[in-house]
């Protein structure tokens, strides 16, 4: 019999909100968190699969960017869209105290704080991509429309090339 999926606090604000998604598992490797690791496991391109990262702004705090899980984020470019003038990541001990979620497990839904989130415009390009349910494991296949509605995004350009 197959294991009941466990609903994480992000599914049950979607439920809420009443917006499609689906919880999709996969096998975690705790030596290898990397969004090409879980594209891998999902059976997924990696183009589809999106990963969330914490930064910090100069003048504004704590923002929000969500790219493609083989990409880096562009520190300029969100420094920019955040309306500071430099944006750095958070140190990963930050993460937890400040979003609520671990490394591997960090989504936009349902953070400690409503953060300022941009989505890179390649989300558009496909009808669903795949983020982080909240929790090492568990992906959550989602129209990228929908998950920008919801969490209050605005679409960029924030990708490194």
């Amino acid at each position: 019999m197959a294991k009941k999926i466990e609903k994480t606090n992000a599914a049950r604000l979607l439920d809420r909100a009443k917006i499609a998604y689906q919880l999709v598992p996969y096998q975690v490797d705790e030596n290898n968190l990397a969004a090409t690791h879980v594209a891998q496991s999902l059976g997924e391109p990696i183009e589809q699969v999106y990963k969330t990262l914490v930064l910090k702004g100069d003048r504004n705090g704590h923002f929000v960017c969500v790219v493609q899980g083989d990409k880096e984020v562009d520190l300029k470019a969100a420094a920019k869209v955040s309306g500071n003038k430099y944006a750095e990541m958070i140190p990963m001990k930050e993460l937890l105290p400040t979003t609520g979620y671990i490394r591997g497990g960090c989504t936009p839904i349902g953070m400690k704080k409503r953060f300022p989130t941009f989505i890179d415009s390649t989300a558009l390009q496909y009808d669903h991509i795949f983020i982080s349910a909240g929790v090492r494991g568990l992906q959550i296949k989602i129209d990228p429309k929908e998950l920008i509605d919801f969490v209050g995004a605005v679409v960029a350009e924030v990708e490194s090339e």
